[in-house]
């Protein structure tokens, strides 16, 4: 009797689960799309800025060996660095972009030049 109550209930609970994740997936790709037409209908704007602050947000990640998830190989951890930098232009307005590694590099705090974006997309900055 109690067997057939669980199965009753995860008959109801798998396909409740099931959509709710299909639909978070399908949400963060129409966000997806939707920022890239926005950026994309934004007009290129280059502005005097400077650079004010910047920042990395770093991720670990465990991944089992051998694909084993019980972990009895062991596993091993891969990292991902993303990059943002904070622009401060004339108005007293902060905007902060996300820029590839090799850009943040080049970057220092205090910069003073002509930030280029379309939308919040981060095109170049100039000193």
């Amino acid at each position: 009797m109690f067997a057939m109550q669980m199965f009753d209930i995860l008959s109801f609970i798998v396909p409740i689960m099931f959509i709710v994740v299909f639909g978070i997936i399908i949400f963060s790709i129409i966000q997806g799309i939707s920022t890239w037409h926005k950026n994309n209908n934004s007009p290129r704007l280059t502005v005097p800025a400077v650079i004010v602050a910047k920042r990395t947000d770093v991720s670990h990640y465990q991944h089992a060996n051998a694909g084993d998830m019980s972990g009895v190989h062991g596993f091993h951890t891969t990292s991902s660095t993303t990059y943002y930098v904070t622009f401060q232009v004339e108005s007293g307005d902060r905007m902060e972009f996300h820029v590839s590694g090799s850009e943040y590099g080049m970057l220092a705090e205090g910069d003073t030049g002509r930030l280029t974006f379309q939308g919040t997309r981060y095109l170049s900055f100039e000193r």
